[in-house]
């Protein structure tokens, strides 16, 4: 039996989504080739070569998505805008036929009583701008500005809640220093610039929204790190601060204190390409914040290793499909630093929460029906909605949650091996099937349990 989680009767439930990992299309309607379609031929790269080319075809499957998340009681859902789809090449000049498919999009969403959450980037850099230096340049800050300023234009009267960046972290640590995500680099010069680049496009982006009088809420999204220490030994807890500093610190800091953190400036001497006014520009005052969690770190001390951190040993148990260890405490502690770093009255949104599984499609052979009991996921969860319950009563300004994902899709550098979604994608078919977790929401969504 799972209990229902005591959450506020305005607290906002909806599904999260991202364009290449969802929308296929990959060549129709104008759309020209980005980052993550370049990597994926990368031989090595990525799981057996998968790119986001086909991926769940929700380009031309999104009336029934909608109709689903609809009937399973979602009010919102989280998408993201293809770049080159929206401007082929990374250029100036607008697809009216990218364009159209959100405007379509937005309406069904809104046809079907649910808000329209819009990512306006979520890590697909058209290729083109990447071959001049992507996140390296300052120029690619300005570059996605021009794109936003094209959404706020031509979508400004459908969207109901505005996302600047996806992960910033993710962009530019594992995209340029570590080497493991699109583009590929490892250049930690490099990596520098592209931190500061993400933030001031962020700024930028915000910036020029506040000149549009539209109204609906800005913000962005930060998959913000706040690891245990392995022990009560303070050199761990010097690992963890140092942890913090490098995963979160470098994307909150210049928001909300208008400097990077003095350990990568004064400890590790990193210069960043500041100009007079960038923190000014980073700063901009946003309507609420974002926050993607799956799992939490434990850290120690290391004498050997970079930057003095070390993983250490776990007990938890794992996500039966990525192997990530599951932690729903660990939600509650990263909501309460973030509010109390943030002053503790600006409005939060889980972005991004769900677990990877071994999921297994069955028939029942009598019916002929489809089903995947993937009890592991419900019970991820439920487990967290109810540290998001604790944390509201702790006086954490959590309004919403949004599950990841509403459907299978192409994951990153594993290709189509693993499977995130509430509903179950047969690529073969492109079928939907929804699983028991899609119930199991549809329940809380509804109020049910005891």
């Amino acid at each position: 039996m799972f209990t229902r989680p005591d959450l506020p009767k305005d607290f906002l439930f909806g599904a999260a989504t991202a364009s290449y990992q969802v929308e296929g299309a990959g060549s129709e309607d104008g759309r020209t080739p980005c980052i993550w379609d370049d990597f994926a031929k990368i031989p090595g790269k990525v799981y057996m070569g998968h790119d986001g080319s086909v991926a769940a075809d929700q380009y031309h499957r999104y009336k029934e998505d909608v109709a689903l998340m609809a009937d399973l009681g979602f009010q919102a859902y989280r998408f993201s805008v293809s770049w080159s789809r929206v401007l082929p090449n990374g250029g100036d000049k607008v697809n009216p036929k990218g364009i159209q498919y959100y405007r379509n999009l937005c309406t069904e969403l809104h046809n079907r009583g649910m808000k329209a959450c819009c990512t306006i980037y979520h890590w697909d850099m058209p290729s083109e701008l990447q071959a001049k230096g992507g996140w390296a340049e300052r120029d690619t800050a300005y570059r996605l500005t021009y794109l936003a300023k094209v959404l706020f234009e031509n979508l400004g009267d459908l969207v109901d809640m505005w996302i600047t960046i996806n992960e910033a972290m993710c962009i530019t640590f594992l995209g340029y220093q570590m080497g493991m995500h699109a583009p590929g680099i490892k250049d930690n010069d490099r990596f520098i610039k592209s931190v500061h680049h993400v933030n001031l496009a962020h700024g930028l982006i915000v910036s020029e929204y506040r000149k549009t009088g539209l109204k609906a809420p800005i913000g962005i999204t930060h998959n913000l790190e706040f690891p245990r220490p392995a022990t009560k030994d303070p050199k761990d807890a010097k690992a963890v601060s140092n942890h913090i500093a490098l995963r979160s610190g470098l994307f909150m800091a210049p928001i909300f204190r208008k400097r990077y953190p003095e350990y990568v400036t004064d400890e590790l001497g990193w210069g960043f390409p500041v100009q007079d006014g960038d923190f000014d520009i980073i700063s901009q005052p946003i309507d609420f914040l974002g926050i993607n969690y799956y799992s939490e770190h434990v850290l120690r001390w290391s004498d050997t290793q970079p930057n003095n951190i070390e993983a250490a040993e776990r007990w938890e148990e794992r996500m039966s499909g990525i192997g990530w260890r599951i932690t729903p405490h660990g939600l509650l502690r990263l909501l309460k630093w973030t509010s109390d770093y943030t002053g503790g009255k600006l409005p939060f949104y889980i972005t991004e929460n769900g677990a990877c599984c071994d999921d297994r499609l069955e028939t029942d052979t009598k019916t002929g029906k489809q089903f995947v009991h993937d009890e592991q996921r419900i019970r991820y969860l439920s487990e967290h909605l109810h540290m998001c319950a604790q944390a509201i009563n702790q006086g954490v300004p959590l309004k919403g949650y949004f599950c990841w994902s509403f459907i299978d899709n192409y994951e990153w550098t594993y290709g189509y091996s693993m499977r995130f979604g509430l509903v179950y994608c047969d690529y073969e078919t492109q079928k939907r099937i929804p699983k028991d977790s899609a119930y199991f929401m549809r329940d809380v969504m509804a109020g049910y349990g005891d």
